[in-house]
């Protein structure tokens, strides 16, 4: 048996050196090579046939091809061109060739077009920007269903007193509902990560929480008001990791109360 496993293991470093890729784990390409975790991802999406929806790093296109196969239209935003080439080589000549835009650049500085669904296995390193840049996207898109590193997903999730709980965990929790879908072993992808990793779901909050967001006037002395307003509101002996959403609310509109908007 271990020699039918090696030489699968060879089989599949052939093909992939046969195609030319060489995975750069700098950009966080580790692909997803499992279809059952695939599978799963796109069924959690709950997609609809007259879906458009956005893939943010595509990779060799395991996940981006289920997609198509689904909806009306998927773009697929990749920062590697040669990724970007070998994915439009796979459905070159196929139906699916019409349904398929790519976007060649990076996600987090490219102007995102409208979108239903996002479904991706994000490079691990832009997990945080690319969330916000996700949630403060305009218009609103129905949900996302994203392949994060393990404890960031905790993160996104935790909620007051737990041990990761944290400013991620309060702006994610603000902005939309968080939750967990499931657990993915790092040998579900090649080049293997060096952590386990948790698909996540996100819905935005639409209508958003109403909250005024404005700049600070440079000349305000920020600690000395901050102490002033923490102490007039009892919040002074309260632990930020302790505190709630509506917690964190009750602060931001006693400082609203006082002229001070947050950008």
């Amino acid at each position: 048996m271990p020699k039918v496993k090696s030489e699968k293991k060879c089989r599949v470093h052939k093909e992939v050196q046969k195609q030319g890729i060489n995975f750069k784990t700098d950009l966080g390409q580790h692909i997803l090579k499992n279809p059952l975790v695939v599978a799963s991802m796109v069924e959690k999406a709950a997609l609809r046939p007259t879906d458009v929806v956005l893939e943010i790093g595509p990779g060799t296109g395991n996940m981006t091809v289920k997609l198509l196969e689904k909806v009306k239209k998927v773009i697929a935003c990749e920062i590697d061109p040669r990724l970007a080439a070998e994915l439009q080589k796979r459905v070159q000549g196929s139906p699916l060739q019409s349904k398929l835009h790519l976007m060649i650049g990076d996600a987090l500085k490219t102007d995102l077009p409208f979108f239903d669904i996002c479904v991706a296995n994000l490079p691990y390193q832009i997990s945080s920007p690319i969330v916000f840049k996700l949630l403060l996207h305009r218009p609103f898109f129905r949900c996302a269903v994203l392949m994060f590193q393990r404890e960031f997903a905790q993160r996104l999730v935790a909620k007051p007193g737990d041990k990761l709980y944290c400013r991620l965990s309060i702006n994610t929790q603000l902005l939309a509902r968080v939750d967990i879908l499931m657990k993915v072993g790092k040998n579900n992808f090649r080049p293997p990560p060096k952590v386990e990793s948790n698909v996540v779901r996100l819905e935005p909050k639409n209508p958003p929480p109403p909250i005024n967001f404005q700049p600070v006037p440079e000349d305000l002395d920020m600690r000395e008001k901050a102490i002033d307003l923490l102490q007039k509101n009892d919040f002074e002996k309260k632990r930020a990791r302790t505190m709630d959403i509506d917690d964190f609310l009750e602060l931001l509109r006693c400082f609203n109360k006082e002229g001070i908007h947050f950008a």
